[in-house]
């Protein structure tokens, strides 16, 4: 399905003269960001449930010493 999005006048400019200066279409640029954007929000929000998880207690914790033991990095 087609979103339409407004972009301020200079934000529409900057993109126009990047597409313009790559060879790039504005659109391919737009994709690129927004896909990175949604996947940066999607690793913020499933660390910032994992912190949640911690502070409540309900998400283990191991010391950088006890994960270098079980992998044997101090032998």
């Amino acid at each position: 399905m087609p979103t339409l999005i407004q972009l301020a006048p200079e934000t529409e400019q900057r993109l126009g003269v990047l597409a313009a200066r790559t060879g790039r279409s504005k659109t391919d640029y737009l994709r690129e960001l927004i896909e990175s954007g949604i996947e940066d929000a999607e690793d913020y929000e499933m660390a910032s449930a994992t912190l949640e998880r911690v502070r409540q207690g309900l998400e283990p914790i191991h010391s950088a010493a006890d994960v270098r033991k079980d992998l044997g990095l101090d032998d």
